[in-house]
């Protein structure tokens, strides 16, 4: 910092938590109503360029929510005034940042930079929708652009440093976005989750990533976080995004600072005009731009196994999403796509980050109003996990399997045709999968081509038929009319299929939090099913030897390694662990197992060279006493497809035969019972054993064509969920966690 003049500075204090520099000669005072001038004069030189005297925020605030409370210290001492560093999201703020002698350039450095670009671009396109918060919002793009520059500036009002880290715990909506961006574009480090994670979690990841301040989603979760962090955090202020502060228990955090959404961004857009009124309010500031290499965000991971880890994304990392996902998605201006992803969500944030330099129009949705919302709004693209498509699928099937006789005999009569008919023309496109290196010989090439265009010129007319009788209904009730991109999981080959036979355009790709996250992804072009699709630009991939290292020709199965510009900077915190994970050339092992599909001239996998394909995780692999290597995927993706199977996970480690933990759905087991006679018509529920039966009878049929087949199987009552912790944030199972807590009925099952 560079010194100035001297001068007398005053600074405030509240007990009990004193948050500012104190100095040592003092005096005390109480600070009544009748003394609000003096205590304006403290707040003006503590921040000399913001005008507090005409602020409503400051009068409200302080001329009553201070007096209220305990004594307050006023500290007076000479010293030297310093200019403080001010840090620059450099295309953002361009303006104010030329004039001061800082470096800026056309080109993005800051994930913040696009908004300016997106102004000038769709300044009056709708840029979000939010039609279920308190009040139901809308911002175009220049808006938008505007509400971040001020949330950015209410920030610095408040103290907020740049590099400092700060919490935000909270769901999705545009205000989210704006506060995630607004503490990017000034400097900080956003560490974020989501609100229905468990007090200690966000304890944990708050503590351990040093954040210096929390924003939070509404009253409800500050009240049931307030009494656990007033004791062993502490947060220096606390932002409220929505609700009213009078829903706050703010007894319990005494002394800490409360700003509601609406006051940080009129403080900001006070200091904002002051900034553009006055030349002399710059010059207290030494002007600094990001750097691409500056963290931008600390996301925790979903801790599937073991403790969250913190991944440090980097602006670069974020820019390379925002510059290369065009190809895996074509969006154009006004297209609009659903946000219903948790937004800390490394897939959800590079998604829209890439989606709002395009012009489209995002809206924020839920999983409950989903369903209305898909045929509400009709949106181009919905991007989401797999277990969202899953839901979709087991709706369809619901819903055919409950109309008139006639009708589901035709409608899935035809799903089975156009089944077939695509299948054959994948094999003529030569879009169908093979692990194989061998190329197949060319006469043999040429039957199975012919064979496959025959088969399917005799389907297509029944195939077309069923798309104007059935396919447009479906259509019109999912509402996506471009595509919908699944990621963040694995997509069970029989709804992937199921999409693609009724003509719904499903992309599926891969990457996780650590690399920013996408890695690959299919392509419109070139959507090969069963596969994770090709690299995106700038990437590559490679499979390894899982006990040797070696790197594996295509076709050959093993760990997955990947190394981008999107790779993290590391783990917070955990030098050892980021070690681990990425070698010394950069390549960074995802853990999961899989093959990349071999380059063939001719035969029906011409067009697939180079895709990846998955086959699960290494470490969820169950040895079993014969010392077969099983990996759960496959068996729990087929036991999925029965309507009467909620949940499962495949169990087995270190047993002669495999077994599963199965959540039933009760109501479609009831029916089935009835249907099968089991009980009378008029039974209201099921013994154990009963329902027992009826799952080891749908496991039999629903896994036949698996490798390995579920003996014993564990019935429990209560689904796996987030809130018990069975669950991860972004809705997968955590193994680990459902095998300890029946580690007593698994160990009787095998007995």
């Amino acid at each position: 910092m560079n010194p100035m003049t001297t001068a007398t500075v005053l600074s405030v204090s509240s007990f009990p938590t004193n948050r500012m520099s104190t100095v040592s000669s003092t005096f005390s005072s109480n600070f009544g109503g009748a003394d609000f001038s003096k205590r304006h004069a403290a707040f003006q030189f503590l921040v000399p360029h913001y005008n507090f005297k005409n602020s409503k925020i400051f009068h409200k605030r302080f001329s009553n929510g201070l007096s209220s409370r305990r004594g307050f210290r006023l500290s007076c001492e000479t010293k030297t005034e310093e200019i403080k560093i001010r840090r620059c999201s450099p295309y953002l703020e361009r303006t104010l940042v030329s004039s001061n002698g800082a470096l800026t350039s056309d080109d993005w450095r800051a994930v913040p930079d696009i908004w300016r670009s997106s102004a000038e671009k769709y300044g009056d396109r709708i840029a979000v929708v939010d039609p279920y918060h308190d009040p139901p919002t809308s911002f175009t793009y220049k808006q938008l652009e505007q509400e971040i520059l001020h949330f950015s500036e209410g920030l610095r009002v408040i103290g907020v440093k740049p590099d400092e880290k700060l919490a935000l715990f909270a769901d999705n909506s545009y205000r989210w976005l704006v506060t995630d961006q607004g503490m990017m574009a000034m400097g900080a480090v956003d560490v974020v989750r989501g609100s229905r994670s468990s007090i200690e979690e966000l304890l944990q990841i708050y503590i351990h990533s040093e954040s210096v301040a929390l924003a939070v989603d509404n009253a409800e979760l500050f009240n049931r976080i307030v009494e656990t962090f007033s004791s062993k955090a502490a947060p220096r202020f606390v932002i409220l995004l929505w609700g009213e502060k009078s829903h706050l228990a703010i007894n319990r955090m005494e002394g800490i600072p409360i700003f509601s959404y609406k006051e940080i961004i009129d403080l900001g857009q006070e200091s904002c005009k002051t900034f553009s009124d006055s030349d002399d309010a710059r010059q207290h500031y030494k002007y600094e731009t990001i750097s691409s290499d500056d963290i931008a965000t600390l996301v925790y991971t979903s801790g599937t196994t073991g403790n969250p880890k913190g991944v440090m994304l980097t602006h670069k990392n974020l820019l390379h999403q925002i510059n290369n996902l065009w190809d895996v998605l074509p969006a154009q201006p006004a297209d609009r796509f659903l946000s219903m992803l948790p937004p800390w969500h490394a897939y959800e944030r590079a998604a829209e980050y890439f989606l709002f330099t395009r012009g489209t129009e995002q809206v924020y949705t839920t999983v409950r109003n989903l369903k209305v919302d898909l045929q509400q709004y009709q949106p181009h693209y919905l991007i989401t996990v797999p277990l969202v498509f899953e839901t979709l699928y087991s709706g369809i099937q619901k819903q055919l399997s409950t109309s008139s006789t006639l009708r589901k005999f035709l409608a899935f009569m035809f799903i089975k045709i156009s089944l077939a008919y695509m299948e054959m023309k994948r094999i003529h496109e030569g879009t169908y999968l093979v692990r194989s290196r061998k190329e197949p010989l060319y006469f043999v090439s040429m039957l199975d081509w012919l064979w496959a265009r025959i088969i399917a010129a005799i389907l297509l007319p029944v195939h077309m038929l069923a798309k104007k009788l059935v396919y447009c209904k479906i259509h019109s009730a999912i509402g996506i009319s471009k595509a919908g991109v699944s990621g963040g999981g694995s997509l069970p080959s029989h709804v992937d299929k199921f999409f693609e036979a009724i003509g719904v355009v499903v992309q599926n790709g891969y990457g996780m939090t650590e690399s920013s996250p996408v890695t690959a992804a299919r392509r419109p072009s070139n959507n090969v099913l069963g596969s994770i699709g090709l690299p995106i630009r700038h990437t590559e991939f490679k499979i390894v030897d899982a006990e040797t290292g070696e790197a594996l020709p295509h076709g050959s199965k093993g760990i997955v390694k990947v190394r981008g510009p999107q790779v993290m900077k590391g783990y917070y915190k955990d030098p050892l662990a980021t070690k681990q994970a990425i070698d010394e050339d950069g390549w960074l092992n995802t853990g999961d197992i899989g093959w990349i599909a071999p380059y063939h001239s001719r035969g029906r996998s011409r067009h697939c060279g180079g895709v990846i394909v998955l086959e699960g995780r290494a470490k969820d692999t169950i040895v079993l006493l014969t010392g077969e290597n099983v990996e759960p995927l496959e068996l729990e993706e087929a036991a999925m497809r029965s309507s009467l199977i909620q949940q499962i996970v495949v169990i087995g480690q270190d047993q002669r035969r495999l077994g599963a933990i199965v959540v039933p759905n009760k109501d479609e087991v009831l029916e089935a019972a009835k249907k099968r006679s089991i009980v009378d018509p008029d039974a209201t529920e099921l013994s154990k054993k009963q329902i027992t039966s009826l799952l080891y009878e749908e496991l039999r049929k629903w896994t036949s064509g698996c490798c390995f087949q579920i003996g014993p199987i564990l019935v429990i009552d209560e689904p796996f969920t987030i809130d018990s912790g069975l669950m991860t944030p972004t809705m997968k199972i955590r193994r680990d966690k459902v095998v300890a807590l029946y580690k007593e009925q698994i160990a009787d099952l095998y007995k």
